[in-house]
C-alpha cells in the first residue's frame, strides 16, 4: 500500500468540516516502479492555514496478476479446492480464439443416425452460386484428445476457464444455458462467445500501475470437475494485508433467507478457514477469494482474484475496502471480525450484471448514453427514415376532389 501525502492550495476548513465526501482527483507521484495514478482522497487534516490531504491510494502491481493465475495458486491449496487438471493451449488454439471471422465450433463430434427411407436420396442443394464457399473449422487432432481424456479423467462433465476468468458472460449462448462442459466444442462455444476470455488473451495487464514490461504469458486451458454449486452458498473476502477485512454474498442478485439466519456459523466459517488454510500461504497480501460452504459447514476455496477495480467489489464499494471507511456499524462490531454484507430482502434483488453480454454493445451504449457520437448517427438515422416516409406518402397520395 503507497501513502501519499498531498500539500494543497489554501482551502476553507469549514468546507471540508461540512462534506463529509469521498473526493477523487488525479494525480502523480513517485513510487517504487515509476508514476502513478488516480487516488481517493481519505478525510482531510488541517495544519494552520494549510490542509493537508492524505491521500491513500491502491497500485495494483502487474505481479499480482501474475500470482492470481490458477496454475500458481492451485498447487498450493490443492487440498481445499475443487479437483482440476491444467492443459497447456498450443498458438493454434489461441489464434483460433481470437479468430474474428464466423463462429464455427471446432472439435464438434460427430453422431451417426439411422435414417428412414430417404436416405439414399441425394443431398438437396440450396444455391447454384458458384462462388459460395463453405466455412471450415479448423482442426487441433492432438489438442482434442488431451483434452476429451481429461474431461474423462474428471467424470466427464467439466467447468471450463482460462488462467484467470471463466466465460461467465457467454452461458446464454449454450443449450443447456450453462458452463458445463463434455466435449471440446462446448469449450470452444463458450469461449469464442466470451469477452472475459477475450480479455484474458489480449489484455491482462490492463489496469496495472507500473510501467515494467508484460510478463511472459503461457496460457493454459483449466478443466475443473463438475460440481452443483448452489449460489446461496458462495461467497467472496476481501483480504488487505494478510487480513479478512470483508465478506459478502457472491451472487448478490437474490435474496437468500438461510444467509441471515446463519450470518454468525457463516462468519465464523470462513474466517476460521481462512486463518488455518490460506492467511500468509499466498505470494501476495492483498487479493480476494471466493469461497463455497457446504451443506455440512466445510469451506471450499474457488478462485483467488487481485484486490483492486478489476475485481468486481459486490456490496462493497473499492473505497470502502482500501480506506476501511463505513466497513461494519460500529467500532465494536470491527474489533470482532470482519465486516459481513449480503442481500437483506427481496425488494433489493437486481438482475444479473451478466444479462447485458446477451445483446449487442452498441444497444448498451445507446441505451446508456456513454456513446453520444453513436446516438447522434442513431437520431440522424431515425429522420432520415422519417424524411423518406413522407416523400413517400406525399408522392402515392392522389388528387383532392
Amino acid at each position: 500500500m503507497n501513502i501519499c501525502p498531498l500539500v494543497c492550495d489554501e482551502y476553507p476548513s469549514p468546507f471540508f468540516e461540512t462534506y463529509s465526501v469521498m473526493y477523487k482527483f488525479q494525480h502523480k507521484a513517485q513510487s517504487g516502479t515509476g508514476t502513478a495514478i488516480i487516488g481517493t482522497v481519505g478525510r482531510p487534516e488541517c495544519f494552520g492555514g494549510r490542509t493537508k490531504i492524505q491521500c491513500e491510494f491502491y497500485s495494483r502491481k502487474k505481479e499480482q496478476i501474475v500470482n492470481c493465475q490458477f496454475s500458481v495458486w492451485y498447487p498450493l491449496f490443492k487440498k481445499h479446492t475443487i479437483k482440476s487438471l491444467i492443459l497447456p493451449i498450443p498458438q493454434n488454439v489461441i489464434d483460433y480464439l481470437l479468430d474474428d471471422g464466423t463462429l464455427v465450433v471446432s472439435g464438434s463430434t460427430q453422431h451417426t443416425q439411422a435414417n428412414n427411407s430417404d436416405s439414399d436420396e441425394e443431398d438437396i442443394q440450396w444455391t447454384d452460386d458458384e462462388t459460395t464457399t463453405t466455412v471450415m473449422a479448423p482442426e487441433f487432432p492432438e489438442f482434442s484428445i488431451k483434452v476429451q481424456e481429461a474431461i474423462n479423467v474428471l467424470g466427464g462433465r467439466v467447468f471450463p476457464k482460462l488462467n484467470w476468468s471463466a466465460p461467465q458472460d457467454a452461458n446464454w449462448i449454450a443449450l443447456n444455458s450453462s458452463l458445463q462442459c463434455q466435449s471440446l466444442s462446448d469449450i470452444f462455444l463458450l469461449f469464442k462467445s466470451s469477452d472475459f476470455i477475450t480479455h484474458d488473451l489480449t489484455q491482462p495487464f490492463l489496469h496495472c500501475s507500473d510501467d515494467s514490461p508484460d510478463p511472459t504469458i503461457n496460457y493454459e486451458l483449466v478443466l475443473r470437475k463438475w460440481s452443483e454449486l448452489i449460489p446461496g452458498g458462495e461467497f467472496r473476502c476481501f483480504v488487505k494485508e494478510n487480513k479478512l477485512i470483508a465478506i459478502c454474498q457472491r451472487d448478490y442478485t437474490q435474496h437468500y433467507q438461510h444467509i441471515a439466519k446463519q450470518e454468525a456459523s457463516i462468519c465464523s466459517s470462513v474466517l476460521l478457514f481462512f486463518r488455518d488454510h490460506v492467511q500468509y500461504q499466498f505470494p501476495d497480501e492483498d487479493f480476494v477469494m471466493d469461497v463455497y460452504r457446504d451443506s455440512s459447514g466445510r469451506v471450499w476455496l474457488i478462485d483467488l482474484n487481485p484486490f483492486g477495480e478489476v475485481t468486481d467489489s459486490l456490496l462493497f464499494t473499492w473505497e470502502e475496502l482500501t480506506f476501511g471507511n463505513n466497513l461494519t456499524a460500529n467500532q465494536a462490531q470491527a474489533e470482532v471480525g470482519p465486516a459481513f454484507r449480503w442481500t437483506a430482502s427481496e425488494v433489493t434483488v437486481q438482475p444479473s450484471p451478466c444479462l447485458s453480454y446477451r445483446i449487442p454493445q452498441d444497444f448498451l451504449d445507446l441505451t446508456s448514453g456513454e456513446d453520444a457520437y453513436k446516438l447522434i448517427d442513431f437520431l440522424k438515422l431515425k429522420r432520415g427514415q422519417q424524411q423518406e416516409e413522407e416523400e413517400s406518402e406525399e408522392e402515392g397520395a392522389g388528387p383532392q376532389l
